[in-house]
């Protein structure tokens, strides 16, 4: 893991380089351009949002800021796992070059969207402003859950970049897992609905409802998250990470032959 890391900072010239072009790259000839890294979660906060206050109706105060909340980090997560299953088998054409650093594709996926979810918070902070909620100390917080948030899709974003090279069929199995993972995580009701017999296995088994509902504490409750779940999945995530990093070290020599 610390030679995974290590090698990211020494080709941090070509990690910035690919995230620049991956982001001009992803809105290219379109007419709104980068506005859509704005429009795209805004839209998918309408559209729950509609629905769970008009048709399925959750009284929840300021439910659409609510909603933003935990969307925001959730796309991040999402949009990385499943794009970065495929950044190793879909660019042959850098990985049959001579000694280039494959750890950097999985690496400049995560940077992408992670710059797109910091774009993103000016806009859902306009939004709490709007609806009476205002940032508080407590934002304090909000590195250390990111943190721990960006060692869980690391590892994971490695994982199964190395395994999809050779089982191509990961990448649709994760789009229908991450379908059923977005609704056992507490993105649009509260994590205190959840029946008490399912709480271990949905939320504190699921480092994907500890981040949303960490985020909730420190932007929606305007209070600290709870420190037992942040650090007992900051720890899973290390080891995770080097897991993770060892298993594509070890096919790492075998990417260019299988893609």
């Amino acid at each position: 893991m610390i030679r995974n890391l290590r090698e990211l900072y020494q080709y941090r010239g070509l990690l910035l380089s690919l995230t620049q072009r991956e982001l001009k790259a992803r809105y290219r000839n379109s007419v709104l351009g980068f506005l859509w890294t704005f429009l795209n979660p805004t839209l998918q906060m309408v559209v729950y949002s509609l629905l769970f206050t008009v048709y399925m109706r959750q009284k929840i105060e300021s439910y659409t800021y609510f909603v933003f909340v935990g969307l925001l980090p959730w796309i991040w997560f999402s949009t990385s796992l499943l794009a970065g299953a495929s950044s190793i088998s879909d660019r042959r054409d850098l990985l049959t070059k001579v000694r280039f650093p494959a750890q950097v594709l999985p690496a400049t996926i995560i940077a992408t969207n992670l710059i797109n979810y910091l774009l993103s918070l000016p806009l859902m902070v306009l939004l709490g402003v709007f609806q009476g909620r205002y940032p508080t100390w407590h934002i304090v917080a909000f590195p250390v859950v990111l943190l721990t948030q960006l060692c869980v899709t690391m590892a994971l974003v490695y994982l199964v970049s190395a395994l999809n090279v050779t089982f191509r069929d990961l990448q649709q199995i994760i789009g229908n897992l991450l379908t059923m993972w977005f609704f056992v995580t507490p993105v649009f009701y509260m994590a205190n609905t959840i029946p008490p017999e399912f709480h271990t296995l949905l939320v504190l088994g699921n480092p994907m409802a500890v981040m949303t509902t960490s985020y909730q504490a420190i932007f929606y409750e305007h209070r600290l998250p709870d420190p037992g779940p942040l650090a007992l999945w900051m720890a899973i995530s290390l080891v995770l990470l080097w897991v993770a990093t060892n298993i594509f070290e070890r096919r790492r020599e075998e990417f260019a032959e299988f893609v």
